[in-house]
């Protein structure tokens, strides 16, 4: 499938991202605009393909296969549906799509370069190309690069030489970009999360038994009421280790953060990785002010999608960082508290501790 843009240009549709089904299914819950083109969903029990942001009621899961465009879904049986038209294109889609292919294969451009390339002022592309893939074109870039670190060190590449091939000059400019992410780090991809090393530990707390786990890069796991079995099931590739002396002042830390909360556990590092969507929501979770809440929806707002509030509540579900990833912040609508994987005692106690 190809698009034209405003400037009278032909450029390949590309995927924005990197994305796996999970993503996707995720962007056709939420109706996210960001992957009209990425992607086409198939409804086998309608006989029809939709784009991701189709307005109509989302399908059952078991009924959806996901197809790279409207041929290859075609080719499946299916016909394109007549209220979305998902092989239509506009002018400011195609636009879209042709300044990301000119990122992918020039890597960085300037704003005024991107604006003459599509025909729109810059200030006006700018605006159109946040609202379609959710980043300035700037950071589009960055994550792009970031993206081809990803590829190389998954072909096999070591660290050095996979950033050297994404045009780093080496490991401190690669972290520098990605400070502050959770489970951005290149160590983290080239191992792939397999044979990682957890160091772990059951602490005592006044809401009992409290599971620690840290690799050498941050806390990975804190749970409430497990212990080693549940530890395996979460990470069942990685090499488990009772924490020894180096985790003391770590584990210290998460201790103090459960029992005399405050801002400072923000600072506590933590090993984490989801979906991108997941990735999303925990960081938006952390963003939560101390000693205040959110409603699923207004969570979901936050993240430009208001309509969300079921996939995040998803991600709240599978996240393993209790407390640090302060999902107990997040309550039901109504202002009750709502569900909690250790249980309401446990998360209204740590609501009340934080003066929420």
């Amino acid at each position: 499938m190809r698009g034209t843009c405003g400037c009278g240009k032909v450029f390949p549709v590309k995927h924005l991202v990197n994305i796996t089904d999970d993503d996707r299914w995720q962007a056709v819950l939420v109706k996210d605009r960001r992957f009209d083109g990425a992607f086409v969903t198939g409804v086998h029990s309608t006989g029809i393909y939709c784009r991701p942001s189709c307005p109509a009621r989302a399908p059952l899961r078991k009924n959806v296969r996901f197809y790279e465009g409207g041929q290859a879904a075609a080719k499946a049986g299916l016909r394109p549906c007549k209220r979305c038209s998902p092989d239509s294109q506009s002018a400011e889609e195609a636009c879209v799509l042709a300044a990301v292919a000119a990122i992918r294969e020039n890597g960085p451009m300037s704003l005024a370069a991107l604006a003459e390339l599509t025909g729109y002022t810059a200030t006006h592309f700018q605006r159109l190309f946040k609202r379609s893939t959710g980043l300035s074109p700037a950071a589009f870039a960055k994550a792009c690069r970031e993206e081809r670190v990803r590829d190389a060190l998954s072909a096999g590449l070591g660290v050095t030489e996979a950033l050297a091939s994404a045009g780093y000059t080496g490991p401190k400019q690669f972290y520098a970009d990605t400070k502050g992410r959770l489970g951005m780090t290149a160590s983290d991809w080239s191992r792939g999360g397999a044979g990682r090393l957890i160091h772990w530990a059951v602490l005592p707390t006044s809401l009992g038994p409290m599971l620690v786990a840290a690799t050498d890069k941050g806390v990975c796991c804190l749970a409430f009421g497990e212990g080693e079995t549940e530890l395996r099931l979460r990470f069942p590739r990685a090499q488990l280790v009772p924490a020894g002396e180096d985790f003391r002042d770590l584990f210290a830390q998460v201790l103090e953060a459960v029992e005399q909360p405050g801002p400072g556990s923000a600072a506590i590092p933590l090993d984490v990785k989801g979906t991108a969507f997941q990735q999303r929501v925990w960081e938006e979770l952390r963003r939560i002010p101390h000693g205040e809440t959110r409603s699923y929806g207004e969570l979901a707002a936050a993240l430009g999608n208001p309509k969300a509030s079921r996939a995040v509540g998803g991600a709240n579900g599978a996240n393993h960082v209790a407390v640090l990833i302060p999902c107990h912040r997040v309550i039901a609508s109504d202002g009750t508290l709502g569900g909690y994987a250790y249980g309401l005692e446990i998360k209204a106690e740590l609501l009340r501790r934080e003066g929420g």
